[in-house]
């Protein structure tokens, strides 16, 4: 498995969480507790958990090449529901 991870900082994650599970959930399986969110791609799985601070999010799977595509997905759409803010910085980091 490989897994990639970054933290996002924003004081609206919880709000961009909920409103990226819901937007996916037309297509693809998630989950909502709270402010975490988990997203089921057919080859990786992300999980979002925000507090106070920001976003961490981890894109774990199979396929590494996979898995490092997700990120620009992710990242593109986070930024559309966070559009008012400063552009957010994404430093991804692999975890294996």
């Amino acid at each position: 498995m490989s897994t990639i991870a970054t933290i996002v900082k924003t004081q609206n994650g919880g709000k961009y969480v909920r409103q990226l599970c819901k937007h996916w959930s037309h297509k693809l399986e998630t989950q909502v507790d709270g402010d975490t969110g988990t997203v089921t791609f057919p080859n990786a799985v992300t999980v979002m958990a925000a507090d106070a601070d920001g976003i961490a999010i981890t894109i774990t799977g199979e396929d590494r090449d996979a898995v490092q595509g997700l990120t620009d997905v992710v990242a593109r759409h986070i930024d559309r529901f966070a559009f008012r803010e400063d552009p957010l910085v994404y430093d991804w980091a692999w975890r294996d």
